[in-house]
């Protein structure tokens, strides 16, 4: 759980936990981090999921007094599915994606990547798309910093606060693994996300307590020269094992 932070005249509320892991024979896992932005006048969500949170997103708005229809931008980090697919909720919104990145997705073969064609298609002439270059503010205060490697055209975003700031790095930067080791899965080019995660340290490292939210795990900052999780992670399975609906076996995916 997280507690909702302050930064640069936004509450940050982490609405989904990004999840570390991946599944291992049912393809993508795709639990990926969604996080409401409020302040400025605008109610904005970086990235949005895939299909299986959307029930959990409206509630999690629904909880904060929130609706679908009172978001006024999504920013998206990248055009994969567990990050982008849910747009469709908020097609009234301005929607923020990386240029780069809405041209590649559409140019690549249908059925064979985490693009979802037809969403992406979609989206390229949808009237309240906003084609987001490098080092452009996207909401007051908030910046994209091109970070390619996951994909082509990925994007990070910089919150700007008066004490720390706050970084989105969508997939440039998955997890604590790869920030912390220089590997990563799932690129086109290893010393090009290399690179990207070089870029992330250093804004990392540029003001002290800034906390980064990664694309799939949960928020970090760097105390002495050690990285630190913020909040502490949710993950579970509720199975059906048994003969009858009213027993579940509950399997925690978290380490104690």
């Amino acid at each position: 759980m997280h507690d909702p932070m302050q930064a640069g005249g936004y509450t940050v509320d982490i609405l989904v936990q990004g999840y570390p892991g991946k599944a291992v024979c049912h393809g993508g896992l795709g639990w990926s981090s969604i996080v409401l932005l409020r302040g400025h006048g605008r109610v904005a969500l970086v990235d949005v999921g895939a299909f299986g949170i959307r029930g959990p997103l409206i509630a999690h708005l629904k909880s904060r007094g929130l609706s679908p229809g009172d978001v006024t931008d999504v920013i998206l980090t990248h055009s994969h599915f567990d990050h982008s697919v849910n747009w469709t909720l908020f097609g009234h919104a301005r929607i923020a994606i990386g240029a780069e990145e809405l041209e590649w997705s559409v140019a690549e073969p249908w059925g064979e990547t985490p693009v979802p064609e037809l969403y992406v298609r979609e989206l390229l002439t949808w009237p309240t798309v906003t084609r987001v270059a490098d080092g452009e503010e996207v909401l007051p205060g908030i910046t994209a910093h091109l970070a390619p490697g996951h994909t082509p055209g990925c994007l990070l975003f910089v919150l700007r606060g008066q004490e720390h700031d706050v970084i989105f790095t969508g997939d440039a930067a998955k997890n604590r693994a790869e920030l912390v080791s220089r590997m990563t899965d799932m690129t086109y080019d290893p010393a090009v996300s290399a690179g990207s995660i070089e870029q992330i340290w250093q804004l990392w490292r540029r003001r002290p307590g800034t906390v980064v939210i990664p694309g799939h795990d949960l928020p970090m900052r760097q105390e002495d020269g050690i990285t630190r999780y913020v909040g502490q992670r949710e993950a579970a399975i509720s199975t059906w094992f048994g003969d009858d609906m009213e027993h579940t076996t509950l399997i925690q995916l978290v380490v104690p």
